[in-house]
C-alpha cells in the first residue's frame, strides 16, 4: 500500500522555492495572473470553477472538481478503478498542492466510487492525494463482505487514521455541520435528505446531495437521487433556483424530476454519461440522456451538456468504443456570470447529430 504521506522533504522544499517564485510574480503582475498556469494560483474569492473530467471510457459515471479560492473539492470518482490514472492526472494539472480539501462520496456504487476503493495493491485517490474531510453516504444497501465496499471503507478508515476528518451526511445535519465556508464568500452546504435516516430499496436515494453558493449564485449537486428523494430534498430544505445543476442519475428517466426542476430552474445542465450506451438497457430511449429527462429539463435551459458519446460499445478496442462529446466540461463562475468551456466542443446536446437521430427535440429547443 503507497504511504499516505507522499511528498517528500526535498519535494517539499522545492514546492516553497515554487510558491515564493509565484507569489513574487503574482504581486508583480497584478491583475495579469490569468496569465499563470491554473495549477501555479489559487481563484481569487468570489469565483468558482468546477469541471466535470471525462473519465477515459465507455462506462458512464460521475466525478465533480470544484476550485474555490484555496479549497479543492471532489465529489464522486468513477467510473472504474481504471478512471483513477485520469482522475489524478486531471487533479495534479489543476491543484496547487496534493490536498483535497473536501472529498465527498455520494453513495456506495461503483460508478461513482471506484476510485477510493481499490485493492490492497492499488493505489486508490486516497492514497494518491491527502484528504482534510471525508463526507459520504450515512447508509447503504451494500454488505460488508462486497469486496469493493470492503475495499472503500479500509481504504477511508486509513486515510481517517492519516489525519482526515470524516462525517457521514447525516452527522452533518444532526452535528449542525452542514456549512462549510470554502472561501470568504463561497459556502458548501449538505442538504438534508429523507434516506440519511431510513431505508431505501435504491441506493440512489442515500445520495448525499451538496449545494455550492456564492451570493445569489448556487451550484446543486445530488449524485443519483431519484424521484421519491428528489420530493423529500425539496421538502426539507429552501432550495434557491440555480445556475448549475449537475443533472441526477446521469440523466435518467426516474431524476431530475419536475417537483425538483420546478423549484431550482436550472440554467446551465451537466450530465456525466457516455450518450447512447447500451451498459444499462438495450431500449434506446432509455439510454443516458434520456427522451424524458430532455424533455423535463428542456422548459428550463437548453444549455445541457454530456461529457462523452458512445460509438460502439462492443467494439474490441477501446479507442473504437467511445469518443468524446463536449468532453471535460468547465464552468466558472465570476462577478454573477458564468462561462462554459469544454475539452472537446462547446456545442450544447441539441446541437448534436446523435441528439437528432436519437431524440425528439422538445418544442421549446427549436
Amino acid at each position: 500500500m503507497a504511504e499516505k504521506r507522499k511528498t517528500s522533504r526535498a519535494l517539499t522544499a522545492f514546492l516553497i522555492f515554487v510558491c515564493l517564485i509565484v507569489g513574487f510574480a503574482v504581486g508583480f503582475l497584478g491583475d495579469s495572473y490569468y496569465h499563470l498556469p491554473k495549477n501555479e494560483i489559487y481563484l481569487p474569492d468570489g469565483e468558482i470553477e468546477v469541471s466535470f473530467p471525462e473519465l477515459g471510457n465507455r462506462y458512464t459515471g460521475d466525478c465533480t472538481y470544484i476550485r474555490v479560492g484555496e479549497a479543492d473539492v471532489l465529489i464522486d470518482a468513477g467510473s472504474r478503478t481504471a478512471s483513477i490514472p485520469v482522475i489524478s492526472a486531471f487533479l495534479q494539472e489543476h491543484m496547487k498542492d496534493e490536498l483535497l480539501d473536501y472529498v465527498i462520496v455520494t453513495h456506495a456504487h461503483e460508478d461513482h466510487y471506484a476510485g477510493f476503493a481499490t485493492s490492497e495493491s492499488t493505489d486508490s485517490l486516497f492514497d494518491l492525494f491527502q484528504v482534510g474531510t471525508i463526507i459520504d453516504f450515512a447508509r447503504t444497501n451494500q454488505k460488508e463482505t462486497g469486496t469493493m465496499y470492503r475495499n472503500y471503507l479500509r481504504e477511508r478508515d486509513e486515510e481517517i487514521a492519516a489525519g482526515a476528518v470524516h462525517y457521514t451526511a447525516r452527522e452533518c445535519i444532526e452535528q449542525e455541520k452542514d456549512i462549510f465556508n470554502l472561501s470568504d464568500s463561497v459556502t458548501m452546504t449538505i442538504l438534508d435528505s429523507l434516506y440519511y435516516y431510513g431505508d431505501s430499496s435504491s441506493e440512489n436515494d442515500y445520495s448525499v446531495c451538496t449545494l455550492i453558493s456564492l451570493g445569489d449564485t448556487h451550484l446543486l449537486f445530488t449524485g443519483d437521487l431519484e424521484e421519491k428523494g428528489e420530493k423529500a430534498l425539496v421538502e426539507r430544505n429552501r432550495l434557491p433556483e440555480v445556475t448549475l445543476y449537475k443533472a441526477g442519475h446521469h440523466g435518467s428517466k426516474t431524476s431530475s424530476s419536475e417537483t425538483l426542476l420546478s423549484v431550482i430552474k436550472p440554467k446551465v445542465v451537466c450530465v456525466c454519461c457516455c450518450a447512447g450506451s447500451p451498459e444499462y438497457t438495450k431500449t434506446d430511449a432509455n439510454q443516458f440522456p434520456t427522451q424524458e429527462f430532455v424533455d423535463r429539463v428542456a422548459p428550463y435551459t437548453d444549455l445541457v451538456y454530456v461529457t462523452t458519446l458512445c460509438v460502439d460499445y462492443s467494439a474490441a478496442s477501446p479507442k473504437d468504443q467511445f469518443t468524446s462529446m463536449n468532453g471535460t466540461i468547465t464552468v466558472l463562475f465570476s462577478r454573477g456570470e458564468f462561462s462554459v468551456k469544454c475539452s472537446n466542443s462547446d456545442r450544447p446536446l441539441k446541437e448534436w447529430e446523435w441528439f437528432r437521430e436519437h431524440r425528439t427535440v422538445p418544442e421549446s429547443w427549436k
